[in-house]
């Protein structure tokens, strides 16, 4: 009986897959070819859809803990800094003012009443003077506060690097500066260079020197802040380097002492290319970090003397909480320019780096 069943189930298979290859043959002709073909392209097609999104849903069973970790950081990173810049885009293109602003006076609630006015605003400041000077001192002022901190922190890290005695207590001494906040190193900087009862003066009234203006003079001013600006940023450039430093290789030095190369041979064909990655990684956070320094320039001169140490981010701030009435409009419009400037640095940069063969 078993062996009837099975005879009759391979019959009927046989007698199917005539029927299918028949069915086939027929498919593979005229009209039926293109319906076909077209049947089978949407399959196709379907069928990578399909594929993308269970590729997607494999990828979320698998990394769903990562990506559940990451989630929070975006929302933030979106809330705190993707918010704060839109807002300030549509700002800047506008002429919001503290006149015009949504506010609640006692129990009034004004509306905004600002309008749009396109790049306005952008044509205003790019043909006014002041935006011009602003940044040139702010170029000037980050070119000088980073290449003399760039150099200090190289030197001072090739000496701390050496076997000497004390190097611990040195290399601690010289991290101080950067424990201590921003905002009181400043200020007692600040009563260093008073005039008249300051300690820089006074050290130089002894040796029969004149009294500096420091913070009254134009020139002295700018001298001053840039030295409290390398003051605050030798520490960080001292730990990079000495972390660059002790990623060479001492056998090199080694080697080229052996063929007889000097202490200047071995620091500009050992040292240099050995710290060049480190280097270029620290030169571009130094320079936006310094373009951006808002607490040096505004707690030691507040922009003065005659504006005289005022940059492109001191003088947004001017708009935006000094004046009268609040220019809120032209701020944001300042900051999305620095914003600019800082975004074109970094892409030059990068592409340099690269043709110099640096990876990033």
């Amino acid at each position: 009986m078993a062996v009837e069943t099975t005879r009759r189930a391979a019959t009927a298979d046989a007698g199917g897959g005539d029927s299918g290859a028949a069915r086939a043959g027929g498919r593979g002709t005229g009209n039926e070819t293109g319906r076909t073909g077209g049947s089978e392209s949407a399959s196709s097609g379907t069928g990578g859809r399909g594929g993308a999104v269970a590729g997607l849903r494999r990828a979320a069973q698998v990394h769903w803990y990562a990506w559940a970790m990451v989630a929070p950081v975006v929302a933030v990173i979106a809330t705190i800094v993707g918010y704060p810049l839109l807002r300030g885009v549509w700002l800047s293109l506008t002429d919001a003012d503290e006149a015009n602003v949504e506010r609640v006076i006692g129990v009034n609630h004004l509306p905004a009443t600002y309008r749009f006015t396109g790049l306005d605003n952008y044509e205003a400041i790019l043909g006014d003077s002041v935006f011009w000077d602003r940044l040139g001192w702010t170029v000037v002022w980050t070119v000088g506060c980073v290449g003399v901190t760039f150099l200090l922190g190289l030197t001072l890290a090739v000496m701390l690097n050496r076997q000497v005695r004390g190097r611990s207590f040195y290399r601690i001494g010289m991290i101080v500066p950067w424990g201590i906040p921003a905002f009181v190193s400043v200020f007692a900087w600040k009563m260093l260079f008073n005039e008249k009862n300051g300690l820089l003066n006074k050290v130089l009234d002894g040796g029969g020197i004149e009294a500096v203006p420091w913070l009254g003079d134009p020139v002295w001013a700018k001298v001053a802040v840039i030295a409290v600006n390398v003051w605050l940023g030798v520490p960080f450039m001292i730990v990079a380097m000495l972390g660059a430093l002790q990623g060479i290789p001492g056998e090199l030095y080694e080697a080229a002492e052996m063929d007889g190369a000097g202490p200047w041979q071995r620091f500009r064909n050992i040292t240099l290319p050995g710290v060049r990655s480190v280097s270029s990684t620290v030169v571009l956070l130094s320079t936006i970090w310094t373009f951006n320094m808002f607490p040096v320039i505004y707690l030691l001169t507040r922009g003065g003397p005659e504006d005289s140490t005022e940059i492109l981010v001191t003088y947004a701030f001017r708009l935006s909480f000094i004046n009268s009435p609040r220019d809120y409009a032209t701020s944001a419009a300042w900051g999305v320019l620095i914003l600019v400037l800082l975004s074109l640095f970094t892409v030059v940069y990068r592409r340099t780096l690269r043709r110099q063969g640096e990876v990033w």
